[in-house]
């Protein structure tokens, strides 16, 4: 299984720490050359690779990690997604309803990456909160995820606790989904809710 994230702000570099911790090898893409945020990869771990973007589409589960106005260009990468698994992480604050087809900004983005399966998660704690061990307190800390493919769910929430987290999920995209994505100028209700389960 092969991992990528795309964008590498301040939350990309949060999931390409998280991917270190756990010695799991990630390729980290902008728009950019790679060479132009090489020294920041290498600083995190020997683990997150920089690639081009064309190259790291190429991965089983491709993180997205950029500003929402940004997926389109991502999507365009391939032609079809088909086979791959989408994490989308971004948020839609402050986008008009009327752009996302008055639906779910997950769902927007579901149609941008054609055949791809696509799961919400990892986009409701701070960028700073995300980058820390999710071990806290001897619990772990929690992702939500929602995605209209269990299977796909599924799969994101074992890569979640390989990850160190505890995944909760949440179901559709369109049901609980909505309590972690941003609609127009307010947030889903568990957006910054950053909890803790312990077994």
């Amino acid at each position: 299984m092969s991992y990528a994230i795309i964008g590498f702000g301040k939350i990309g570099q949060a999931l390409a720490k998280a991917f270190a911790r756990s010695n799991l090898e990630v390729s980290v893409a902008t728009t950019r050359d790679p060479e132009s945020f090489a020294s920041d990869a290498a600083a995190i771990g020997p683990t997150i690779i920089p690639q081009t973007l064309a190259q790291a589409v190429k991965a089983d589960i491709v993180f997205l990690a950029v500003r929402f106005e940004s997926h389109r260009d991502v999507a365009k990468a391939l032609p079809s997604w088909q086979g791959k698994t989408i994490v989308d992480v971004t948020n839609a604050y402050g986008v008009p309803p009327e752009e996302l087809g008055n639906q779910p900004s997950s769902r927007a983005v579901a149609q941008a990456f054609t055949d791809g399966r696509l799961v919400k998660g990892f986009n409701h704690l701070p960028a700073a909160v995300l980058a820390q061990n999710p071990p806290v307190s001897g619990g772990k800390r929690v992702v939500f995820l929602a995605s209209d493919d269990d299977g796909a769910a599924t799969e994101i929430g074992g890569l979640a606790e390989k990850l160190g987290f505890s995944p909760i999920k949440l179901g559709g995209l369109s049901e609980g989904g909505l309590l972690v994505q941003a609609r127009e100028n307010s947030w889903g209700q568990l957006i910054f809710k950053d909890l803790v389960k312990f077994d």
